[in-house]
């Protein structure tokens, strides 16, 4: 089997392990574990200037290469072209998005760089995967250094329309850039069909054809086997204790103002205005832990959610019970699979979401016996899923009222019936499948010249049942290539 070579912005580090571990890694434990890997991306360190010769680890059969950023190249790249463009205009924002020449310069730059230090240390028949929108371009430049390596890509994020990420300067640049991969993953076959749009609008009608669905999972039996035992540690039952007898819903995000957490901590509130029975009875935990403090607008959003939060447990608090619960600070993932099982309420809604893995977390941590009911925005992927959530419009606070009510009053046989379908679903479209599925369709034709060379026919496997794509042919990546170039240099 072909060493496999994943590219992400960050690296995790090597010492971390299991709960402790970061999505993407746990996201590719399985495929990590059955061949020789090298991680390759940024440290998460600064320096005077970004390196050119990576860092090595080897840890078990994975080697761990980084790239310390220089600090211009971190502004820029990272802060500016990456966070307050890129983000929030695949999020649909374009309206709080920040453009400037600099930030596009310096994403270039730093892609570059990623594409001249990795292909230093390119093998003839590795297999390339890289992720997210940090490096749009780096597969562009590996090609126009030479590399011929299958290169997949993967999107965790959502993709907008095509009117709406034209919206974002060097659109067409970082379109024509993706033409030289050979597969390009997607959450949803809406966010799909959005950027197939977009490749078509700008001419790269062939790359429109390698575009393929590959939803995400989790690990659902292994989170779900956390919940259970973290559910019975001291935990839990102070949280339980703390609690008396009333039901918990339960928010778990990064502060971030893609998650729609104001118009969240607005619809607990309208549920107490408009349905006081519930008024005493229910306790809203929100988990939101700190990100990029040092940008304004997550502070504003940080000071917005206090204000919130005080307004309306000063409304409806009583000596003995204060409705919200509101937490800025990490907690750690398996404290948090035990709270999701204790909670009769998960509440994710999202503005907009690639895939939302919280939503299927609290699905897998559920007491089969009992489990609780998701509310779940029908902007976040996990809703194509997860059928047995209630699904809100997460900009409407009284809809999300309205489904809290709903959830509270739903009888057992309800809750049961609507959670073995979900649970099926995240058990069956595991973190181990998606990433099956999505190397079996980039290496497939890598396996099948294989299988010819070796005189056997390359039988009917999971390939075969998977999206097909069209690769591009050498002659049309070398066009690629010197088209990309000339427009770079313009």
């Amino acid at each position: 089997m072909s060493r496999l070579v994943v590219v992400a912005n960050r690296v995790p580090d090597p010492r971390e392990r299991g709960a402790t571990a970061g999505g993407l890694a746990v996201a590719l434990k399985d495929a990590l574990a059955r061949r020789d890997t090298l991680w390759f991306g940024w440290s998460g360190a600064t320096a005077q200037e970004t390196g050119t010769t990576p860092n090595q680890v080897q840890a078990g059969r994975t080697l761990y290469a980084t790239l310390d950023l220089g600090e211009a190249d971190y502004r820029h790249y990272y802060r500016g072209f990456s966070n307050d463009a890129l983000w929030p205009v695949l999020h649909y924002r374009l309206g709080i998005a920040r453009f400037s020449r600099e930030d596009w310069i310096g994403y270039r730059r730093v892609n570059a760089a990623f594409a001249a230090a990795l292909a230093q240390m390119l093998r003839p028949d590795d297999t390339v995967w890289v992720h997210d929108f940090h490096l749009f371009l780096l597969a562009a430049e590996l090609r126009a250094l030479g590399c011929r390596q299958r290169i997949g890509f993967f999107l965790h994020v959502p993709f907008p329309p095509r009117q709406v990420f034209l919206g974002l300067p060097n659109a067409d640049a970082v379109l024509h850039a993706m033409a030289a991969l050979d597969v390009i993953g997607m959450q949803t076959e809406d966010d799909a069909e959005n950027l197939r749009g977009a490749l078509a609008g700008a001419g790269e009608h062939e790359a429109a054809s390698r575009v393929a669905v590959f939803p995400i999972g989790m690990d659902a039996a292994g989170f779900a086997n956390l919940a259970a035992r973290r559910f019975r540690t001291r935990e839990v039952a102070q949280l339980r204790e703390s609690l008396a007898g009333r039901a918990l819903a339960i928010g778990v995000d990064r502060l971030d103002y893609t998650k729609g957490l104001p118009q969240r901590i607005a619809g607990f509130g309208k549920l107490l205005q408009r349905f006081p029975r519930h008024r005493g009875k229910v306790t809203f935990l929100q988990v939101a832990a700190i990100s990029r403090g040092d940008v304004a607008t997550y502070r504003a959003l940080r000071r917005e959610l206090d204000e919130s939060v005080g307004r309306i447990n000063g409304q409806y608090a009583e000596p003995d019970w204060g409705p919200i619960r509101y937490i800025t600070r990490a907690v750690a993932r398996p404290t948090l699979a035990g709270y999701m099982r204790l909670a009769r309420i998960g509440l994710v809604t999202p503005l907009r979401d690639g895939m939302n893995l919280v939503a299927k977390e609290f699905v897998a941590a559920q007491d089969p016996e009992d489990p609780g009911v998701l509310v779940l925005s029908r902007f976040a992927g996990a809703a194509v899923e997860l059928d047995g959530a209630l699904l809100v419009n997460p900009l409407d606070p009284d809809d999300i009222a309205e489904a809290l009510d709903a959830a509270l009053a739903m009888p057992a046989e309800e809750r049961l019936a609507r959670w073995r379908g979900m649970d099926a679903a995240v058990r069956s479209g595991s973190a181990a499948v998606w990433a099956r599925r999505f190397l079996a369709v980039l290496e497939e034709p890598a396996m099948a010249e294989a299988g010819e060379a070796g005189g056997q026919a390359a039988g009917p496997g999971p390939a075969a049942r998977q999206p097909r794509v069209t690769p591009p042919s050498p002659a049309r990546r070398a066009a690629r290539s010197r088209g990309r170039q000339a427009r770079t240099a313009s």
